[in-house]
């Protein structure tokens, strides 16, 4: 009988990724160029299932790419993907810009994406969120020529919001994330904090994949298609991508006309999370109604976080880390 004590054999790290993986079919016919993206956070794998899914039934034969360029990015984030949580060294989807001296993994992940994004027109970002609730689209402003995003495309990406299904329309991002910026930029950082809090006080923070596609002459959409570990949220993005090839004519199957009302919310306010022993009072799911003053949360100190007004809570995210978004507040466009 061998009574030698067994040994465990140490767990073999995986090297980090080296390279971004992407997919991209020229249909024979002058058309749009699609940008289609998917796990942007590591833990947002619908886009990235319902794009493998894609892949196959174009060479299979079941779909055909006849006009334009569409180029498909199963996992925007390898390295977040690798390790199943949202960011790898930061969030991919802030602070969206090539760096001359990378300073981290999204970064250089960056300095590869922003070019794709400068060599196409259109861009389907698809996402998923913390808790329960609906899925929902978010665009960007209303056309204008203002300095925080001026914008000429606001009726093409209306079209292409409503082609994807969902029942929510959600603007309103850039100018509620800069107020948050302002209010963060007022309250010293502390000597020695992490780069990622020192971020969230750069105005440029705000700008993630959609953002940046507006600075650059493009429009896009950011499609959140359910609670990260809802089944349907896959199907929710297939059924995204194939309506946005065919609503820009690079497939030949037709748009699917839907007389579904559509809600349109407007984000007006964010919430940061100061402490980890801040709580909410209850699992908030997106959307959730709540009163002027109906108690959202507690802060670890004891006060309470209160609705400023009648609206919705958007994003409601429990673990968000000290000094970030953990909470959006909203209320109907009139």
């Amino acid at each position: 009988m061998n009574n030698k004590p067994k040994t465990e054999t140490p767990a073999v790290s995986r090297p980090r990724p080296t390279h971004l993986h992407t997919h991209t079919f020229h249909g024979l016919a002058p058309g749009p160029k699609l940008l289609v993206l998917g796990a942007v956070h590591g833990n947002e794998v619908c886009g990235a299932k319902a794009i493998t899914q894609l892949l196959q039934d174009i060479d299979n034969g079941q779909l055909s790419i006849e006009r334009g360029t569409v180029t498909f990015v199963p996992v925007t984030n390898p390295l977040a993907y690798q390790l199943k949580q949202r960011t790898g060294d930061r969030n991919l989807n802030r602070n969206m810009a090539p760096s001359a001296i990378p300073q981290d993994f999204e970064d250089r992940i960056a300095n590869v994406l922003c070019p794709l994004l400068d060599a196409h027109d259109v861009l389907l970002d698809l996402h998923s969120f913390h808790t329960g609730g609906s899925p929902f689209v978010m665009i960007g402003p209303q056309n204008n020529s203002g300095s925080l995003e001026p914008f000429n495309k606001a009726v093409e990406e209306m079209q292409l919001a409503l082609c994807t299904g969902a029942p929510r329309i959600v603007e309103g991002w850039l100018d509620t994330y800069a107020r948050g910026v302002q209010r963060r930029a007022a309250v010293p950082v502390p000597a020695g904090s992490a780069r990622a809090q020192t971020l969230v006080t750069n105005p440029n923070y705000g700008v993630g994949t959609t953002e940046y596609m507006r600075s650059r002459g493009g429009y896009g959409v950011t499609l959140e298609c359910g609670q990260h570990d809802d089944p349907q949220g896959a199907q929710v993005a297939r059924h995204a991508i194939l309506q946005t090839l065919a609503l820009l004519g690079m497939v030949s199957q037709p748009v699917e006309t839907s007389t579904t009302e559509r809600e349109i919310l407007r984000l007006v306010d964010v919430t940061d999370r100061e402490h980890a022993g801040d709580s909410f009072t209850r699992e908030w799911r997106s959307f959730d109604a709540v009163k002027a003053g109906e108690v959202i949360g507690t802060r670890y100190s004891g006060a309470e976080v209160k609705a400023p007004h009648d609206g919705f809570v958007v994003f409601p995210n429990p673990r968000a880390e000290p000094g970030q978004e953990w909470f959006y507040m909203a209320k109907r466009r009139p």
